[in-house]
């Protein structure tokens, strides 16, 4: 696998002297917050002194084969940091955890910089990013319109400048939508994959930690490091396979599309029709199925499930958002019943995903169909945020995976993003599909003017592969040879053993013995 610092060795900024050098990138990082000047995207940022003082000690340590040594990044405040009090945008339920969350330490194990907590929908319950009492962190391209939420804070963040990337949460869509606000990569990754561990959760059977960064690699490097099986995780899975290695990019991958001009804005709707150009072998795909199972996510039992995970909340109703409270009360009156329809129906639809995943690579959607003004949601505070998640609230429900990139930007000058869509475990050859088409869009992401950093190389193995050392005649153009490759096998390369081997025959095949006499064995 390559290695993840090279992703942040090799960016380039006109904010840093040096990218190597954590004080340096701490001093750009409190400038960049400085210059931007939104307090509402924190809820807990860590003095700068303090920030300072832990760049040094970093400084002083070296990167000692840290993947992320110094590289500055947030954290949403529905998830755990060790010392920090953890508020999920309320006040009253705040509380200081002895311990970070899974995701968070193994962060700070590879040398990443906190800068801080930020800002969130209350709950993460919403879309929009503005039912916050901590403010409404401002748009990047334009103050009079929503940053989009949950994950406001985190993705205003990276869009801003300020961190390299950020921890998000994803229930609903709320590590997509708010990254097409800010021109910014959400990574969505398969439920379970990462640790949900000091999490405050949502609807905790599909709740997953994201990630907000520039460039799909940079996040992919962030995911390598925050994914793993936690056995004391009730809803961690162990990956089947190495998911998250960088997939060479197919010469034509089949890419199902759907006509966004019904549900979208013309300008999203333009944009998304470039994006879908961009391929030359798509199939049209019925959203019908997936969006009723969407409907669900805010009319069936999932909102009992957001009522179960906070029902204590209920017991101090002056201390919650007004339409946090209405969805947590009306989450008392979800019948069993009607449960198990919607359970019924959602096993059909993730049936349905199975057989349209099996003719295509990737699902190319929309990421969000429009981004309201704050006078809309000021008016009407439910129906814009329900139209949001138009493309995103089911693909948690059916198990998905997504990469939510930027497709360009539309006349009137708001950035339009896309969202790769994939089974899960796909995230890794979701990657040079997303990536591509980012960098086919814009050489930039956020709001800043710094270019992209160079795309990764494909690792030389697939996600679903492993190596596979021949020798004898299973070997390369040799008689055995179509054993191998009738079960998918390609060659990867010649290679040698160390030279401390024997080759014996034995037959109708050969035998190694190792022997520090030996030599190196063609294979």
């Amino acid at each position: 696998m390559i290695p993840v610092a090279l992703c942040w060795a090799c960016r380039t900024s006109n904010r840093h002297d040096d990218p190597h050098d954590p004080l340096a990138a701490a001093t750009a990082a409190l400038a960049a917050d400085q210059a931007h000047g939104d307090p509402a995207i924190w809820i807990g940022r860590l003095p700068d002194e303090a920030i300072l003082y832990r760049a040094r000690e970093l400084a002083a340590e070296g990167p000692c084969g840290r993947r992320l040594w110094g590289v500055p990044f947030a954290v949403k405040d529905n998830i755990d940091v060790a010392g920090l009090p953890t508020t999920a945008g309320c006040p009253a339920f705040a509380y200081r955890p002895e311990a970070s969350a899974p995701a968070v330490q193994r962060l700070l194990d590879e040398g990443a910089l906190l800068l801080g907590k930020t800002n969130l929908d209350q709950f993460a319950t919403g879309l929009v990013g503005v039912r916050s009492p901590f403010g409404v962190p401002r748009n990047v391209f334009d103050p009079a319109r929503v940053p989009g939420g949950s994950s406001s804070g985190s993705a205003v963040v990276v869009a801003a400048g300020i961190a390299r990337f950020a921890l998000g949460t994803d229930t609903a869509g709320s590590g997509r939508v708010p990254a097409a606000f800010g021109n910014i990569v959400g990574l969505k990754g398969t439920i379970g994959s990462v640790s949900a561990r000091g999490m405050v959760p949502a609807c905790r059977s599909i709740d997953t930690i994201s990630v907000f960064a520039r460039s799909v690699d940079e996040a992919l490097a962030v995911q390598r490091v925050i994914a793993g099986y936690d056995p004391e995780d009730p809803y961690s899975r162990p990956a089947p396979f190495v998911h998250l290695r960088r997939a060479a990019a197919a010469p034509e991958p089949r890419i199902g599309v759907v006509d966004a001009s019904r549900l979208c804005d013309p300008a999203v709707a333009a944009q998304y029709e470039v994006a879908a150009a961009r391929f030359g072998h798509v199939e049209t795909v019925d959203l019908g199925p997936f969006l009723r199972l969407a409907r669900l996510l805010y009319e069936g039992p999932w909102v009992a499930e957001r009522t179960a995970a906070l029902r204590r909340m209920l017991e101090m109703p002056e201390a919650l958002h007004p339409i946090t409270r209405a969805i947590l009360l009306s989450g008392l009156d979800r019948r069993t019943v009607d449960a198990f329809d919607a359970f019924h129906l959602l096993a059909e639809t993730r049936r349905q995903a199975s057989r349209i995943f099996a003719g295509i690579d990737a699902l190319l959607l929309p990421t969000a169909p429009f981004c309201p003004t704050l006078d809309e949601l000021a008016a009407d505070g439910i129906g814009p945020n329900a139209r949001l998640g138009t493309y995103t609230n089911f693909v948690n429900l059916c198990d998905l995976a997504a990469i939510a990139v930027p497709a360009g930007f539309g006349a009137d000058g708001l950035p339009v993003g896309v969202t790769l869509v994939g089974p899960a475990w796909s995230e890794g050859r979701l990657a040079p599909i997303a990536d591509g088409l980012h960098r086919a869009a814009t050489d930039r992401a956020g709001a800043t003017q710094d270019p992209l950093p160079p795309p990764m190389a494909a690792d030389p193995l697939g996600a679903e592969e492993m190596a596979l050392f021949c020798i004898g005649a299973h070997m390369s153009g040799l008689p055995l040879n179509p054993q191998v490759t009738a079960l998918g096998g390609r060659l990867l390369r010649e290679a040698l053993t160390l030279p401390e081997y024997r080759l014996y025959a034995l037959g109708n095949r050969p035998g190694l013995v190792r022997q520090p006499a030996g030599a190196a064995i063609a294979g």
